[in-house]
């Protein structure tokens, strides 16, 4: 008698952007039916050249388009379970979904300290569990426990986008995203966030979805990757996979198999094309 094979039901994405368009002023198409999955508990690295798309994708996730004049005009976004992509940005942080903005857009006029506090905005709790809250963001970003009392407008920018991250953190979310982390930083102070980023993923739980375009160091710390062209999901994949990709080492990580070449010698055009069809 042969067994008898239950089949298992498909896990089900924490986060899922289906087939979204975006228009901004009524006429610029900007996303072409993006779609993506993030599992729970995953790193995602949403790579791509300037322009590609990758912060309006986070931004139709957060629901922060209309502020820019831009819709989501067809599509559907699910964050655990439930559609999200009519809820207010407010809402959606209570339902612990917070993007950390591209230019890390502290409070200049606040103190570090007074930045972190307003991450908390959205919970009712007592001034222990702030202060709880705020040594943990403490326990990962020394430098800011130095810096508590300072006005961030005149903190570093690795100092600032600590702050960013960590005001987020004050939000307990269950999702964070983090938009270009490394933009205008040192390679030491890159390498020292995303490092903190990846141990907020393992030893606090929180899933990230990470737009980026310093394609190298993101692969590295990511699980999976998507790569946007003109507002499409033209590759997607294991994160090691991508690394190793041909194409992927040719446009964004300035290699091939014989090696680094320059732009001028990448035979950029036909592989685009083929990528695109």
């Amino acid at each position: 008698m042969s067994a008898v094979i239950t089949p298992q039901p498909a896990v089900q994405a924490y986060l899922t952007v289906n087939n979204v368009e975006v228009i901004y002023d009524h006429v610029i198409l900007v996303l072409k039916g993006v779609s993506l999955q993030v599992q729970k508990g995953q790193i995602v690295a949403l790579l791509g050249a300037n322009g590609a798309g990758k912060t309006t994708t986070l931004k139709a996730i957060s629901n922060l388009l209309r502020a820019e004049r831009g819709e989501v005009t067809k599509g559907s976004i699910e964050f655990d379970g439930r559609r999200v992509d009519q809820l207010t940005p407010n809402e959606l942080v209570r339902l612990g979904v917070c993007q950390v903005m591209e230019g890390r857009h502290c409070f200049q006029h606040l103190t570090v300290e007074e930045n972190l506090l307003t991450g908390a905005f959205t919970r009712s709790v007592g001034r222990a569990e702030l202060r709880r809250d705020l040594e943990l963001v403490y326990e990962y970003f020394p430098r800011l426990k130095e810096r508590r009392g300072s006005l961030a407008g005149y903190t570093s920018g690795g100092e600032q986008q600590m702050t960013a991250i960590g005001r987020a953190l004050m939000a307990h979310p269950k999702m964070i995203l983090l938009d270009e982390p490394s933009m205008g930083l040192a390679p030491q102070l890159v390498e020292e966030i995303f490092g903190i980023v990846k141990s907020l993923n393992e030893k606090e739980g929180v899933s990230i979805l990470l737009a980026e375009q310093n394609t190298n160091i993101a692969l590295r710390f990511a699980d999976y990757g998507y790569i946007l062209e003109n507002g499409r999901v033209v590759m997607d994949g294991a994160a090691a996979s991508l690394a190793q990709n041909e194409d992927v080492k040719e446009f964004y990580l300035g290699l091939s198999a014989g090696g680094r070449k320059s732009f001028r010698d990448t035979k950029f055009y036909r592989r685009r094309k083929r990528w695109l069809s």
